[in-house]
């Protein structure tokens, strides 16, 4: 699922600019950690001999909600904000995305624009801020991602 799911999203950089790839809920690595997670409680039978104060029934299964959370397509593939509005500017303009826009200090945009990939920023997410080949991003994006927690789990051999 998780490698499936990272294949998915691994080519997208949004128009904002915030790669897909990086994002540990929709890539599918958060879903691999709690699954991983889940496994290892029933495998040591944490519920009989850990910590006394878990509610493991609970824990478990916030695990589960947390690996039934869709996952997000990316918003190049019809996910994200439908009412986007760094998406009907870049396509309006005939551009790939925000970072490429002519007029960035006359944009509209910019304070929400700020604001969010300020967020991504602070989540670990990967966000494009230059004029920069996004091929050539992405290959090094995913190259550092492959040694970084909990994005490994994509990368690591598993039985599904």
């Amino acid at each position: 699922m998780d490698a499936e799911s990272f294949q998915n999203v691994r080519t997208q950089i949004g128009f904002c600019g915030i790669w897909c790839g990086s994002c540990a809920a929709g890539n599918g690595a958060l879903g691999a950690v709690t699954k991983r997670y889940a496994e290892m409680i029933k495998t040591y039978g944490l519920p009989e001999w850990g910590p006394r104060e878990v509610d493991f029934e609970k824990f478990t299964s916030a695990l589960a909600s947390i690996q039934a959370m869709p996952l997000c397509k990316g918003c190049r593939k019809g996910d994200g904000k439908p009412n986007c509005e760094f998406r009907a500017c870049a396509s309006s303009k005939g551009i790939e995305g925000c970072s490429d826009c002519d007029q960035p200090t006359n944009c509209k945009h910019s304070e929400a624009l700020k604001k969010m990939r300020e967020g991504a920023l602070r989540a670990g997410l990967n966000v494009k801020t230059d004029k920069v080949d996004s091929h050539k991003l992405i290959k090094k994006w995913t190259a550092e991602l492959m040694g970084k927690w909990p994005h490994l789990m994509l990368f690591m051999p598993h039985e599904d």
